[in-house]
């Protein structure tokens, strides 16, 4: 009987151990981008812009949600290189998804126009 209930509790923790969740969000090469940035590497802003571009075309053919912070980042590089229109569409558009970002990203924008 006790070998029973071993095997039964040996079981149990195993198929707990097993369970594994899918992320919430989608991340592809965010932080590949990322690190790049703040590495200052030979990726240009170009580059990266374009990487960040395909993690949301590769999020929705996988029907994934994006992470947070990828709009705000992309808007970030586009006003880096100076298209402040594109820039403030994806900062938008990270406000609409994390509205909890926005006083963060309003502050971001007022600053940018500033500038």
């Amino acid at each position: 009987m006790k070998k029973l209930i071993t095997l039964a509790l040996v079981c149990a923790a195993l198929t707990g151990c097993n369970s594994t969740k899918e992320p919430i969000y989608y991340y592809g090469e965010y932080n590949t981008a990322v690190y790049a940035y703040l590495k200052a590497e030979d990726v240009t802003l170009e580059e990266q812009i374009t990487m960040l571009k395909q993690v949301i075309a590769d999020a929705a053919n996988k029907s994934k949600a994006i992470a947070p912070g990828l709009h705000a980042h992309l808007g970030m590089l586009y006003f880096e290189t100076g298209n402040a229109a594109l820039g403030t569409t994806h900062f938008e558009t990270e406000k609409s998804l994390f509205p909890e970002s926005t006083s963060y990203i309003d502050f971001l924008l007022k600053s940018a126009k500033g500038a």
